[in-house]
């Protein structure tokens, strides 16, 4: 048994409880431990098995009290769960710790969706877990891939939904995200959702966009995902509720397929983060990472043309984009050619000539002049 302690300033190091038995009866067990004394006033306590591809059963806990010696102060709760058997859970319980004329935090159901493109395939060979971190604290490293729920799988997408208790965290900061492998693989993570489960908002998202190459002779992968931002319901209704609805409305969705040609120089291509905005003269796309060419695993590459499908809300006629990217990565630099965007729904090409680089600090903004029913340039 593993137990980690959090106070107003900070939590312990995991501490086992292996070899601090200072008194056992039938059906109870005294733990001696010492704790730092600079953590300040405990409000949360986390439980675990620290082997759980040993452990053979499920271990049953009843009874919880805890007595600081020194003051003499007092917690007693009743639990009467099951710390959860590998297949069936992540193997953690956390309760709040309420003191004397100290309001003590809830406990909370959040839910964690993935959005991914081959995880599902590969998912019992690979170890991910996440860690959430908030206002109060985090909720250290719970598994992704032991329990799935709202499996969705497409073509070239899928998600699935993970279920996760922890005392309340309050405001969401970010996500450590920890990736292992038994043999080398890639996996192609778009963004994470998560939420209180009965909320509907607000939705943290945070988007990742990346394809981890997983070595199986190499350490653990961890990256920290910071939010990106979050959905606020009815305060953001109009610009980002409804587009972050998905699947849900899909019949009032338009398809749009870019093309994107990179210039064919030298230092032209950028492995940094491209992102792009639609405007239309009915209304504007919401910002989108074009991450998924369905040519390259690698996207613009000098002299190569990248094709990306997205969908979004009718825009209308689209009279200019927003193209630009966060200049991460090595050679970020990034020369344009043009971009070429087709109206799926109306059979409309949009051709938005560039020719230039594109600095990441500033992006680029074209305006189009209109040519045809089809065409339009600049």
């Amino acid at each position: 048994l593993v137990m980690v302690f959090y106070g107003c300033n900070g939590k312990s190091n995991p501490v086992s409880m292996e070899n601090k038995v200072e008194h056992q009866a039938k059906n109870q067990i005294t733990y001696d431990i010492q704790l730092p004394s600079d953590l300040g006033m405990l409000y949360k306590v986390r439980l675990g098995l620290q082997n759980l591809e040993d452990s053979i059963s499920r271990l049953s806990l009843h009874h919880f009290k805890m007595q600081n010696t020194s003051t003499l102060d007092t917690f007693s709760l009743t639990i009467n769960k099951a710390l959860p058997f590998p297949l069936n859970g992540d193997g953690w319980i956390e309760f709040p710790v309420e003191w004397p004329v100290k309001e003590a935090l809830s406990v909370v159901t959040y839910h964690l969706t993935v959005f991914s493109r081959n995880i599902l395939s590969e998912r019992n060979l690979v170890h991910m877990t996440a860690c959430i971190y908030g206002t109060y604290g985090d909720t250290g490293d719970r598994s992704l891939l032991w329990s799935l729920q709202n499996v969705q799988q497409g073509e070239d997408n899928e998600s699935f939904l993970v279920i996760v208790d922890a005392v309340e965290l309050g405001e969401l900061d970010k996500v450590v995200l920890l990736i292992s492998s038994k043999t080398d693989c890639k996996l192609d993570i778009k963004k994470l959702h998560l939420k209180e489960a009965v909320k509907e908002h607000p939705i943290y998202v945070f988007e990742v966009n990346e394809a981890f190459s997983v070595d199986a002779n190499k350490p653990k992968i961890q990256r920290e995902i910071p939010v990106s931002f979050v959905i606020r319901g009815d305060k953001q209704k109009n610009d980002t509720d409804n587009l972050h609805k998905e699947g849900s409305q899909a019949r009032n969705l338009t398809e749009y397929t870019i093309k994107v040609y990179t210039g064919d120089k030298r230092g032209a291509g950028t492995d940094a983060n491209v992102h792009i905005i639609l405007f239309g003269n009915e209304d504007k796309s919401e910002v989108f990472q074009l991450s998924q060419s369905l040519e390259h695993q690698d996207s613009f590459e000098r002299g190569k043309v990248d094709t990306f499908k997205i969908k979004t809300k009718k825009l209308g006629t689209l009279h200019s984009i927003e193209i630009g990217h966060d200049g991460k990565g090595f050679a970020s630099g990034w020369f344009l050619d043009k971009v070429e965007i087709t109206d799926v729904s109306r059979n409309s090409v949009y051709c938005f000539n560039c020719n230039r680089s594109v600095d990441h600090s500033v992006g680029a903004v074209f305006f189009l002049t209109r040519i045809s029913s089809s065409l339009f340039t600049l």
